[in-house]
């Protein structure tokens, strides 16, 4: 009856056969994609990247509608990204092309923590980079000022070593490298027995770096971050920002680059599903002037893992359903334009405790569009970010704006009176929980269909790599795959920086207990065994 099924799809995607053959069609226009495209391009390829977005390309990266905020207009995005020291391949393949903006460098970030009727401000960003005290008790450098002592109580003091038995524990494991999903366990069940204000602080950082709720995140998936963003080297928290949207800036160039080297991009294309046959793929595309088949030697599916699972379980069926995709999440952006500055405060930071937002970006101080708003007007643009939990997420749009607008009132409380506009933003699930699914279940770059690769930041890889870089990353390893059925040179992947000798030192030693712990429990076992028989 499957075998049937495949054929009654194949069958139907012929009707709407356009004629059209490509070499590859590559499936979703965002980072992952345009890095494929781009690489396979280079190599004298002629891709073609269907995009479902109408208007723009670039996936999560792409700039989005313009807001008008008196004579001045805004072309909004996703959200503010940051670009951070280990995205190594990706910066290398801007470069290549002479496509890498001018990145602006991050100064600070405040931690804003409110319990109750108790309100602080820290600056944490500075002191973890920057530390003199080697990883992994880098952080310790944060007890060296006294901003951050104020935010701390008693409980912090006298739990202070459950939260750093925590940070040793991912030293010690690597999730990606072992193997290790940690299924069923998240950052907020291990976290339970944290103090208040600690518990706060490293949560908050959690929930900026994954951007989702910690009852969201799972624990494999968290200690992948920690080891990839800090805990291991005290440079990977050094970080830039994009000057303006991403679409202007990265993903258009990219773009008009893999046309100039002969591809092509179409947009408003929705691929439903992909079929074999013979030696080719089918791909039924819709669009806005009807649907049509294209046929293609391979594909490169590089959407989101929500679209993914639904073209895969669209095209072959239950066999996916046992598959391992990591979640998709929405989230909600708030932005605030204000007739005057706030007083001289780090451009960004993170809200914890008692708020509704949970970070902060001052948008004048980071993109250049907004700068020369600000220089002409003397104001100030302000973008906060919510990440959940759902119930909060469900709320109205007047009531999250409500609360939104409260939150920060009452961190710059010299503001109250002076906005001028606010703005909300509902981005929807696409954005990729980081996890570790099990290797025989999760997806690489290569798949168990033939020719039919996969690239984003979902994808299965032993890079400890994450988001943006993780997306450029597959699509280069996927370009690869394809390459290489073709007899086509390769491209060299860029190694990630190793850890700081201290800390490697401190890995091998817990790797070495950990797997010396295991051996005696085996033992163990098999004495019982031995004696059971006896």
């Amino acid at each position: 009856m499957l075998r049937d099924n495949k054929a009654d799809l194949t069958g139907s995607l012929r009707e709407n056969l356009s004629g059209l053959n490509y070499d590859v069609i590559v499936i979703g226009g965002g980072i992952a994609g345009l890095s494929a495209a781009l690489h396979l391009a280079e190599r004298g390829l002629h891709p073609l990247i269907l995009e479902a977005d109408e208007k723009f390309i670039g996936g999560r990266l792409a700039g989005g509608e313009t807001v008008q905020i008196g004579e001045y207009s805004f072309r909004l995005e996703h959200g503010v990204h940051g670009i951070w020291s280990q995205y190594r391949n990706l910066q290398a393949m801007l470069a290549r092309h002479n496509l890498r903006p001018v990145f602006i460098p991050a100064q600070e970030e405040t931690w804003i923590y409110r319990d109750g009727g108790f309100m602080g401000k820290a600056p944490v960003g500075s002191a973890i980079r920057r530390s003199v005290i080697p990883p992994p008790f880098h952080y310790l450098q944060l007890f060296l000022r006294g901003k951050f002592l104020w935010m701390l109580d008693l409980r912090d003091w006298l739990s202070i070593f459950n939260v750093w038995s925590g940070l040793i524990m991912a030293v010690g494991i690597d999730p990606i490298a072992e193997n290790q999903p940690m299924e069923g366990i998240t950052l907020g069940q291990v976290t339970r027995k944290w103090s208040p204000a600690l518990k706060a602080f490293f949560l908050g950082l959690a929930r900026n770096g994954l951007s989702s709720h910690p009852d969201e995140v799972s624990i494999s998936g968290f200690i992948a971050f920690l080891r990839f963003y800090t805990l291991m080297r005290r440079d990977a928290w050094i970080f830039s920002y994009l000057p303006d949207d991403g679409g202007t800036n990265i993903c258009e160039p990219l773009s008009a680059r893999i046309k100039q080297l002969g591809g092509e991009v179409r947009l408003g294309s929705r691929v439903k599903r992909v079929a074999r046959d013979g030696g080719s793929w089918l791909v039924a595309r819709e669009s806005s002037s009807g649907g049509e088949t294209l046929r293609a030697h391979q594909i490169i599916l590089a959407t989101d893992p929500k679209n993914s699972k639904q073209i895969l379980r669209d095209s072959f069926g239950a066999e996916v359903d046992d598959l391992f995709f990591p979640r998709a999440l929405s989230n909600a952006v708030v932005r605030l334009w204000f007739d005057v500055k706030p007083r001289n405060i780090p451009e960004a930071g993170i809200f914890t405790g008692d708020f509704t937002v949970h970070n902060f970006f001052w948008l004048d101080r980071l993109s250049n569009q907004y700068r020369r708003w600000s220089r002409e007007c003397g104001g100030s643009a302000l973008e906060m970010h919510i990440y959940g939990p759902p119930e909060t997420l469900a709320q109205p749009d007047a009531v999250l704006l409500t609360q939104a607008i409260a939150d920060a009132q009452q961190a710059w409380p010299e503001l109250r009176g002076h906005r001028i506009e606010q703005h909300l933003q509902r981005n929807a699930e696409v954005h990729t929980l980081p996890s570790v699914g099990p290797k025989e279940k999760h997806l690489g770059t290569v798949t168990p269909w033939e020719n039919l690769f996969c690239a984003g930041d979902w994808v299965r890889h032993p890079a400890p790599s994450f988001f943006l870089e993780r997306a450029c990353l597959t699509g280069i390893e996927a370009a690869n795959a394809v390459l290489e059925s073709r007899g086509l040179k390769k491209f060299a992947l860029l190694d990630y920086l190793p850890a700081e000798s201290f800390v490697a030192w401190i890995e091998k030693l817990l790797v070495r207990g950990r797997k010396a712990r295991v051996a005696r429990k085996k033992g163990v076992g098999r004495d019982a065994g031995v004696k059971l028989r006896l």
